[in-house]
């Protein structure tokens, strides 16, 4: 089993898949019922990209619009959500979204976030029918396999915006470069996910490539690790 979630992964990462098979490998390779991988917030907007099976687009449909939920936590916090309980464990702290859920073969949902540097982009929402609790090996595997989507979505969605409005000028290779070199070294991170985090705060703050670049090698722009998560600094 273990050969073949590295062979999966590896797949999933040279291959990026369709989007709406992002929610297969949690299904294979977990002990659940569901999953769904979904944008939220700001950055993208609220989109279910992938879903198992009705109840697991419907269990996010659920969270977009009352606002609440598991996945809403994740995305907040930048931390992984268990409720191995629903009903216990989740009705104090989502008593819109559980009370909802009266009459749903639902007793189990988890949630990791998917993000790549400080954008925080969305969600991945596992359930289960029976109660169930993840250890530490499954909690590696679904972290494992939302860090990879993560940087597939924002590939996307980065390859869309790119359509849709081409840049006016050339990026100057030698200044995203530099950069590049600054955010490996800042964060300690593979020069292609480096690279990524650039273009994804040029996304989200509306501005270009070469712009947020030139901040960051004249350190007006620096990221910087916060226990496990990447805060930005200006």
């Amino acid at each position: 089993m273990g050969s073949n979630f590295a062979a999966a992964l590896a797949h999933l990462e040279q291959s990026g898949g369709r989007p709406e098979d992002f929610s297969v490998p949690f299904v294979e390779f977990l002990p659940i019922t569901g999953a769904a991988v979904s944008t939220l917030g700001d950055v993208l907007g609220s989109e279910t990209l992938s879903a198992s099976d009705e109840r697991a687009a419907r269990l996010d449909e659920l969270q977009f619009d009352l606002g609440e939920g598991p996945c809403w936590d994740a995305l907040r916090s930048a931390h992984p959500v268990a409720a191995a309980s629903l009903r216990v464990d989740g009705r104090k702290r989502w008593p819109a979204f559980v009370g909802a859920l009266e009459g749903e073969d639902v007793n189990s949902l988890f949630a990791f976030p998917l993000l790549v540097g400080p954008l925080r982009l969305g969600a991945v929402d596992l359930y289960s029918r029976e109660p169930t609790v993840l250890n530490a090996d499954h909690e590696h595997r679904a972290a494992a396999l939302a860090y990879v989507i993560s940087r597939h979505v924002l590939r996307l969605a980065l390859d869309d915006h790119a359509r849709e409005e081409p840049l006016q000028q050339p990026l100057s290779r030698r200044v995203v470069h530099q950069a590049t070199g600054v955010v490996l070294a800042q964060l300690e991170m593979s020069a292609d996910d480096a690279r990524l985090v650039i273009q994804g705060q040029a996304f989200a703050m509306g501005r270009a490539m070469t712009d947020v670049a030139e901040d960051i090698v004249a350190g007006r722009l620096r990221f910087t690790r916060q226990d496990d998560r990447i805060e930005v600094e200006s």
